[in-house]
């Protein structure tokens, strides 16, 4: 016999594919919760308490979703030096935990973009000499494409409460009908002709 959380992955993605063409993100999301909610209302405690538990980042969870705070959907992150996609306001990647600027290796860096340590102070060679920088380069506009040779850009947001503070969700919006995980693209919030291909937030400091 077919288990609860197997009727609800089938269920989830087959109304996925039949509305990606037109859907928007509210009305997708909520069919999607209406139909979700009629087969999880039978499904036994257990069950629901897996469905219900997200793991750190953007990496996919038993029921087929991807989360951080603001965003449980079934969209990935876009690819960035740490597992949790946090850009600054040009797009360029940040380190989630405390928004310093990193390159894309994950490293902290100065100003002149020079990898740094805890204190500010240059890392340095074997030879005493500072490291050669690493490219920094922005999230959607030039490391999506350069990893998934997609054409992408940022386009529309939405925003949420997180940790105390107004989190914007932004959408890295591609032509490609098929989005990072593999499955049927979204519209959400990008602009006509193009689709959600990836996500990616930044946290405004506003309180909330």
């Amino acid at each position: 016999m077919p288990r609860p959380s197997d009727e609800v992955n089938r269920a989830a993605e087959g109304l996925s594919r039949r509305l990606a063409g037109t859907a928007t993100r509210r009305s997708f999301l909520a069919t999607v919760a209406a139909a979700a909610l009629a087969v999880v209302g039978a499904a036994p405690a257990a069950a629901q308490g897996r469905r219900r538990r997200v793991v750190r980042g953007t990496r996919l969870t038993r029921e087929g979703w991807y989360g951080f705070c603001g965003h449980t959907w079934t969209t990935g992150s876009c690819p960035s030096p740490y597992e949790l996609p946090r850009i600054d306001a040009r797009g360029f990647p940040l380190r989630p935990h405390d928004g310093l600027p990193i390159d894309n290796l994950g490293r902290p860096i100065d100003a002149l973009g020079r990898p740094v340590d805890p204190a500010g102070n240059l890392l340095l060679a074997p030879d005493g000499s500072p490291l050669t920088p690493a490219p920094r380069t922005r999230i959607c506009e030039d490391w999506v494409p350069a990893r998934h040779g997609v054409e992408t850009r940022t386009q529309g947001a939405w925003y949420r409460c997180c940790n105390n503070q107004i989190r914007k969700l932004a959408d890295c919006c591609s032509t490609s009908r098929v989005r990072i995980n593999g499955d049927a693209s979204l519209r959400g919030y990008c602009r006509p002709g193009r689709r959600v291909y990836c996500v990616m937030y930044v946290d405004t400091g506003v309180p909330c």
